[in-house]
């Protein structure tokens, strides 16, 4: 669904920008919470000497899987949005800053995504879909049991929806500020049918992916928090939490928290590499409804269509399959690399900040 440039006039692709870009801030501020530790059950926080290189590793991995192409119907196929995912595992507020990065990244070196639309691109693919589907996720936790099988569920459904709602958050921009003169009870139609079919991919998607981290690590998943009860001791008559795993512990923690980075960072790259030249070569929802409907007599050539990477591909190397793996691979490197250097800012921010006002409050006992 990245939207090119020219489907939505200047006026509103910059206030689009300019809400993205407050959102953008706003998630800024709380991934430094996010990006501080994730607690398991009743277990300190992993630190962020971890949690950034992992935020890293889920935009890379979006990356690697909207390079993935699905049929959902004749001449149409669909591919993951990703922000249920990041919002799932690592925060909405660093979800919607992987999102960002994933989106800078495909906008800058691929040509997917116009550069006038990034705000617009932002605000549907990120922003909309984590909050419609964290909001959904938390509810549904709300009232499921406490298990490892209902985070997989509300992962699934929160997804489902969250597809339909950025087609949704599209049409209404386009409403607003399409430059061609399209019936939008067409284009409503249109994007909300092909978009549920997507939304289904992205489901699946989302919920085998966090269903795995779940069976491995469920300490690392931001929407599993306090999955587990706490082991209860009696003492005295009384029941009490059990003490913390002993500190000796902590270097195993460190071992299985690499080998998930290892693994996903594999899985992403095999994903980006090999298996994106299988493909479906379709357009996406977006781009079959604007070819049907008219949307896209306006669209302009993207400023970095002369990009080495353009099109997901090396420029002047002939062979299709490893020109297309080449860029898959530079991509999760660049997505990963890009990624993880913000996150790591980010919460280096917030340990500084912790780190002054302790300082602080020394001084003031003293």
């Amino acid at each position: 669904m990245h939207v090119p440039d020219g489907f939505i006039n200047a006026p509103v692709s910059a206030v689009a920008g300019v809400v993205a870009a407050g959102a953008v801030a706003v998630s800024l501020r709380g991934a430094r919470r996010e990006l501080g530790g994730t607690s398991g059950s009743g277990g300190a926080g992993i630190g962020e000497e971890r949690t950034a290189p992992l935020a890293g590793l889920v935009a890379a991995f979006i990356f690697a899987v909207q390079m993935l192409n699905f049929p959902v119907a004749a001449g149409t196929s669909g591919h993951l949005l990703g922000g249920a995912l990041a919002a799932i595992l690592v925060g909405p507020y660093t979800g919607v800053l992987c999102i960002s990065v994933v989106l800078l990244m495909q906008g800058i070196l691929f040509a997917d995504g116009g550069l006038t639309a990034l705000g617009v691109n932002i605000l549907v693919m990120g922003v909309v879909t984590v909050v419609v589907a964290y909001a959904l996720f938390r509810g549904l936790l709300g009232v499921l049991p406490r298990t490892r099988r209902s985070v997989t569920a509300a992962s699934f459904v929160a997804a489902l929806v969250s597809v339909p709602a950025a087609a949704c958050a599209f049409t209404l921009l386009y409403w607003i500020g399409g430059t061609t003169d399209i019936p939008i009870g067409k284009v409503f139609t249109a994007m909300g049918g092909v978009h549920v079919l997507i939304g289904i991919g992205e489901a699946l998607i989302t919920a085998l992916t966090v269903g795995a981290v779940v069976a491995v690590r469920p300490d690392l998943v931001h929407g599993a928090r306090g999955l587990a009860t706490p082991l209860k001791l009696r003492v005295g008559g009384e029941l009490v939490d059990a003490p913390a795993p002993a500190a000796a512990a902590e270097p195993a923690a460190h071992r299985s928290t690499r080998g998930l980075w290892i693994t996903g960072l594999v899985t992403a790259l095999v994903l980006a590499g090999f298996v994106s030249f299988y493909a479906s070569a379709n357009p996406d929802g977006l781009e079959k409804v604007a070819a049907d409907k008219g949307i896209d007599k306006e669209e302009k050539e993207h400023a970095a269509k002369d990009s080495p990477l353009a099109d997901y591909g090396v420029k002047d190397v002939s062979d299709a399959r490893l020109s297309g793996g080449l860029a898959g691979i530079i991509g999760v490197g660049a997505t990963l690399v890009a990624g993880s250097g913000a996150f790591y800012v980010v919460s280096r921010r917030r340990r500084t900040k912790d780190d002054d006002a302790g300082a602080t409050r020394t001084d003031e006992k003293v």
